[in-house]
C-alpha cells in the first residue's frame, strides 16, 4: 500500500512540476485587434479583397508572428455593425511599431479606407 501511495505521490509531483515548467516557458506577446465595419455599399468582392489583403500581410511584414481572423457569428446582437475581426500577433510591442508604418500595411489601409465605415482597434500585452 505504501508503494502505491509513493508512486501516486511521485506521479503527482512530476505532473505538477511539468505544469509549472510549462507556465514558466510561456512568453508574453503583443496583440493588435482590429474590428471592421464596412460601408453599406461595399460589394462582396471589395470585402473579399480586404480579407485577402489582410491575410497576406504576415508574408510581407516580418514582425507579424501570427494572424487570426473571422467574421461575426455572435447571436447576442451587440456587434454594432462590425462584421470582421483581425487579431495580429507580434513578439513585442516594437513589432507593432514596425508594422504600422510599413509600406505593405499602408498600401492595405489605402485599399480599405474607401469602403470602411468604422474601425475599432485595441492593442494589448498578453497575460
Amino acid at each position: 500500500m505504501k508503494t502505491i501511495a509513493l508512486i501516486l505521490a511521485l506521479t503527482m509531483t512530476t505532473i505538477l512540476s511539468a505544469s509549472a515548467d510549462h507556465h514558466e516557458e510561456k512568453k508574453s506577446s503583443f496583440r493588435h485587434v482590429v474590428c471592421l465595419k464596412f460601408k453599406e455599399d461595399a460589394t462582396p468582392g471589395q470585402i473579399q479583397s480586404v480579407e485577402k489583403g489582410f491575410a497576406a500581410l504576415p508574408s510581407k511584414i516580418d514582425t507579424i508572428t501570427g494572424l487570426d481572423w473571422g467574421t461575426n457569428v455572435s447571436e447576442e446582437d451587440r456587434a454594432k455593425g462590425f462584421t470582421h475581426c483581425f487579431i495580429v500577433s507580434f513578439a513585442t510591442k516594437e513589432g507593432l511599431a514596425v508594422y504600422l508604418p510599413h509600406e505593405a500595411h499602408q498600401a492595405f489601409v489605402k485599399e480599405l479606407r474607401p469602403i470602411l465605415d468604422d474601425v475599432f482597434v485595441i492593442d494589448f500585452d498578453t497575460k
